[in-house]
């Protein structure tokens, strides 16, 4: 059978110090009881045999008459006591127990064998003894020693309780000194996967902390200075490759006058024009939009002014505007997240073209549906990756594989997320949900913390 130990470290240690204040308590009490406690009762049991003696021999000489006094004024009497009764199950009990069967056994044993003992509980705890008053046998009752009743270990039993809860009450604070530095640094280290740059980490705790924290600063400090240099080249590649561009038009409309290969210049052209999108689709995925301000506007009118124009270039989309309160987004990138997915839906889905909103308590929703058959939403999602490409990219050229990144990072950006499922009826749908109160926070890579 295995052992189901606490997943956290604050878990599992407070378990050890719990543990082991509890293993400190059982044998301070094993030692307590029996090289503290049980002499005592021993050496109680002793005196009290010596005087229940030394009184079992002057009442034993005694004539019947002033025995018989004695007898009702020590309230003795002929019959045995009756059996004790067994008395509730509890810690406090068993110890008062133990040392009063420690001490009745070892009161026996230092007694003559014609004198048993009877323990009577209850409200008026009494030690029976039998003794010979006037040479007569009489049972006659006597207080327990307070050795014997353990008055005391309750107090003890208390006292050691409250210092066991005292010292797992200090671990635990003392753990939770040590985890918090652990804590900040497991959310640095989500932000920084969410693509932020938390501010630096303190160094001023524990030394091994203090390590871990230092490593996570250079660390962070590397990657901030590795996403500089990214969007440096990014830019400088866009600037360089575009300047070159831009002559070889001019190039192409001076060396052929319109007229002269009109064919050619529009062929030149195309392939310049691709090159530019490819460079626009490297930079738009680079940037994502992060730098735009959230802007509180209406989903519905950007998604309706979009199906618009879409249908000015020949491109019809069922519209169907469910009631959407404004909210703050960014309204360049998600006109972009929509633009792609409406232009996926035109190149690839072909027919069925429909445009949905909704929203919840929550979040903003929008789905862009097509009737296409040649790719399903499992898939899609695999496309998400930057540079993917599905199975009936070979029929449209010209892409980089970035189209579903560029919006899955949109929509990240927002805190919201990009799901594809399989439309009722055939086709796909992608759907687009944006949190009604997204992120302040501009992550570069587009991840929302």
């Amino acid at each position: 059978m295995r052992i189901a130990l606490p997943r956290s470290l604050l878990a599992r240690n407070i378990a050890l110090l719990v543990a082991l204040v509890a293993l400190a308590q059982i044998c301070s009490l094993a030692v307590l009881l029996h090289f503290v406690q049980r002499p005592r009762i021993e050496r109680a049991a002793v005196i009290f045999a010596d005087y229940v003696t030394l009184l079992d021999d002057a009442v034993a000489r005694m004539p019947p008459d002033e025995g018989r006094v004695v007898a009702a004024r020590l309230h003795a009497q002929r019959e045995t006591p009756p059996a004790p009764a067994p008395e509730p199950a509890s810690l406090v009990n068993f110890f008062r127990t133990w040392q009063r069967d420690v001490f009745i056994a070892d009161l026996q044993r230092h007694l003559p064998a014609d004198m048993p003992l009877r323990w009577q509980a209850g409200s008026g705890q009494r030690l029976w003894i039998r003794l010979h008053i006037s040479g007569e046998p009489a049972w006659m009752p006597m207080p327990l020693v307070p050795d014997a009743q353990g008055t005391g270990i309750a107090t003890t039993l208390a006292l050691s309780l409250l210092l066991a809860v005292l010292a797992a009450l200090t671990g635990y604070l003392i753990q939770l000194h040590l985890n918090r530095p652990l804590a900040d640094l497991a959310r640095a280290a989500r932000r920084v996967s969410a693509g932020e740059t938390p501010p630096p980490l303190p160094t001023d705790g524990p030394t091994e902390i203090a390590q871990v924290s230092r490593a996570f600063n250079q660390m962070t400090e590397a990657l901030q200075q590795a996403e500089t240099t990214r969007a440096l080249m990014l830019a400088g590649v866009s600037h360089d490759i575009r300047t070159p561009l831009t002559k070889l038009r001019l190039a192409i409309a001076m060396a052929l006058p319109r007229g002269t290969n009109d064919a050619l210049v529009a062929s030149s052209e195309a392939y310049l024009d691709r090159i530019d999108t490819i460079l626009q689709q490297f930079m738009d995925y680079a940037g994502s939009g992060e730098r735009e301000p959230l802007q509180v506007g209406d989903l519905n009118t950007l998604s309706g002014q979009l199906v618009a124009d879409f249908a000015g270039l020949g491109h019809e989309f069922d519209f169907e505007e469910g009631p959407i309160p404004p909210f703050p987004f960014r309204p360049v990138a998600v006109m972009r997240l929509l633009m792609n997915l409406m232009h996926n839906a035109v190149a690839y889905g072909q027919t069925g073209l429909a445009v949905r909103t909704w929203a919840d308590e929550s979040a903003a929703h929008v789905a862009v549906c097509d009737r296409g058959t040649g790719i399903r939403a499992a898939e899609m999602e695999k496309l998400k990756a930057p540079f993917s490409r599905g199975s009936n990219e070979r029929t449209h050229s010209g892409g980089t594989g970035l189209g579903l990144a560029i919006v899955d990072r949109i929509a990240r950006l927002h805190g919201g997320s990009l799901t594809f499922r399989d439309r009722e009826g055939g086709g796909l749908e992608a759907l687009v949900a944006l949190p009604l109160d997204p992120p302040a926070v501009l992550p570069p890579n587009g991840r929302a913390s």
